[in-house]
């Protein structure tokens, strides 16, 4: 099982973590044009902020996924080999049930056109998701856990 975690202790807010996971659900995939021409993607990961403590937020794929209880139209659920939360958009019918359910406060709303629920996907295609990857101070880290 993959999960990213955060290290708050050298996490500095600077929220590229979010820039760089609007890019990569992007339509282009280029970050100039993702923010110029596009209307960018909601990002999946959010840096939450309290005085000099900062750290990402992103789905947590649980053990106990309220959001895959939660959804009526089955569009996510979690994967009984890897334990990954997975959604699937295209059955997603914008109730928006999982986002009130998520106990992490981790899937937003993606308003761009018809309703639909975003979450962290792992960045599937990608060895290391693009918000790992590209935060500037390690402040995420990717660990494979056994189940």
């Amino acid at each position: 099982m993959k999960r990213i975690y955060a290290k708050e202790d050298v996490c500095i807010g600077c929220h590229l973590c979010e820039v760089h996971c609007q890019v990569e659900h992007s339509r282009t995939r280029n970050i100039i044009k993702t923010f110029k021409e596009e209307i960018p993607p909601p990002s999946r990961i959010t840096v939450e902020e309290s005085g000099p403590v900062s750290f990402a937020l992103q789905c947590r794929h649980c053990p106990e996924p309220y959001c895959a209880y939660a959804c009526i139209a089955g569009a996510i659920y979690q994967d009984e080999q890897t334990g990954e939360v997975i959604q699937e958009k295209d059955k997603c019918i914008g109730c928006w049930t999982c986002v009130l359910s998520c106990t992490k406060g981790a899937i937003r709303a993606d308003t761009r056109g018809p309703r639909k629920a975003a979450k962290c996907d792992l960045c599937p295609g990608r060895e290391v998701p693009a918000c790992v990857e590209m935060c500037p101070n390690d402040a995420l880290y990717l660990e494979e856990e056994e189940l």
